[in-house]
């Protein structure tokens, strides 16, 4: 759900403006748990950062992985979770904000009522199609031979 604005630039010149993006307080309804994964996703051209409201229903998880290249904040907006790491599990609740080191490895368990949190870390650069021969030369520059 997008919060009007009036646009991105200002009138005239080229600086981008802050913008309003999104009432997370409105995306998901206090009685609705049908809803789950990204209810939002930063989408704005340009940026550096990538952020996703994501809702987890009641029991809902995202199951153990490790990150291996982005440290991630977590916000919990509604709800209550359980975060298990390799120090044990540690409570989330509506205001905690956890910080995800990159190399770290966790699972996300939703409480009874489901959960919604904000998720925001560096945007992953986009994938570029290359050439066979950059392989090539890429492993040449590494010493690997080609």
């Amino acid at each position: 759900m997008a919060v009007e604005d009036s646009g991105s630039r200002v009138p005239g010149g080229s600086a981008p403006l802050p913008r309003l993006l999104c009432d997370t307080a409105r995306l998901v309804a206090p009685d609705d748990d049908t809803a789950s994964g990204a209810l939002w996703k930063l989408a704005e051209p340009g940026r550096q950062l990538d952020a996703n409201v994501v809702h987890l229903p009641a029991g809902g998880r995202v199951g153990t992985h490790t990150e291996p290249d982005l440290d991630v904040l977590l916000l919990v907006l509604d709800g209550a979770a359980r975060l298990d790491c390799a120090d044990g599990e540690h409570p989330l609740r509506r205001g905690v904000l956890t910080w995800l080191p990159h190399g770290s490895t966790r699972a996300v368990l939703a409480g009874p009522d489901g959960v919604t949190y904000l998720t925001v870390h560096r945007r992953r650069p986009g994938l570029r199609v290359q050439p066979p021969e950059a392989a090539d030369r890429l492993r040449r520059s590494l010493g690997g031979g080609g």
